[in-house]
């Protein structure tokens, strides 16, 4: 009887620990400008592949619009943006942990055709040509390469006079899409995302790159995160060895030393 006892106590105890519950999931919510789309995603693979029960939930948009969600209370763990000023202006309101900020990489504004034009651009000036008809940027209310390229255009004394081109998108990703469909005669967007769209865009020029700030991303923890600890961890792997040979290999530069 005992040793039957014994057999039963056994095979209730292999049959819990075979049911027994599942180690608690923890969700960790992105917001992330959508020129980093292919490296957070790829980054984001590697980083749960070593963490078990952490999933990842992406939001990918235009860093304005991004910042605005994050200011009116959406439930988000890390951002990422493509330009230092949203990211100012949620830590001048406390909304972002100062202490996690890191930039981790660079890119650079270009101007991009459809691959079938046959349109002779290679400099700004350029685009005042008359069978220029559309050019579309990135609002500059929201969108940092819209930024970006309202800045090169000042510059170069040329914004104003190309007003009635302009056709303003909501992000990055739109922009290269007008162009890709042959919608707009050019677009301005960043390298990495030309580098995308092979056999549907070409590169034009690139603007002088003193003709605008330079086109950083930081990524922080945002202040009312529930899970403060992971997000570092993720914001550790963008700057680390492996983030840094990804986002290499995608065409992104280093951060320059200091960069903020």
């Amino acid at each position: 009887m005992s040793a039957s006892m014994g057999l039963m106590r056994a095979l209730v105890l292999v049959l819990a620990l075979g049911f027994a519950a599942p180690a608690a999931a923890e969700e960790l919510i992105l917001s992330v400008a959508i020129s980093m789309k292919e490296a957070v995603e790829g980054l984001g693979r590697r980083f749960t592949e070593t963490r078990r029960g952490v999933t990842l939930r992406y939001n990918f948009g235009s860093s304005g619009e991004l910042a605005r969600q994050i200011e009116a209370g959406a439930p988000v763990d890390l951002f990422v943006s493509a330009a230092a000023r949203q990211m100012d202006e949620l830590e001048a309101q406390g909304l972002i942990d100062p202490a996690t900020r890191r930039v981790f990489a660079r890119n650079v504004l270009v101007v991009v055709k459809p691959a079938d034009s046959t349109l002779d651009l290679v400099r700004a000036a350029d685009l005042l040509d008359a069978r220029v008809k559309k050019i579309v940027v990135g609002n500059p209310r929201t969108v940092p390469v819209g930024q970006y390229a309202e800045e090169s255009l000042r510059a170069q004394a040329l914004w104003d006079r190309l007003q009635p081109k302009l056709v303003f998108a909501e992000n990055v990703r739109q922009a290269l899409d007008y162009v890709a469909r042959g919608e707009v005669d050019a677009g301005f967007v960043y390298a990495t995302d030309a580098a995308i769209r092979p056999g549907r865009v070409r590169e034009a020029f690139r603007p002088a790159e003193d003709t605008y700030r330079p086109v950083t991303y930081p990524a922080a923890v945002v202040r009312d995160s529930k899970h403060r600890a992971l997000a570092g961890a993720f914001v550790e792997q963008l700057v680390g060895a492996d983030g840094q040979a990804l986002l290499r290999r995608l065409g992104f530069q280093p951060p320059a030393p200091g960069a903020r």
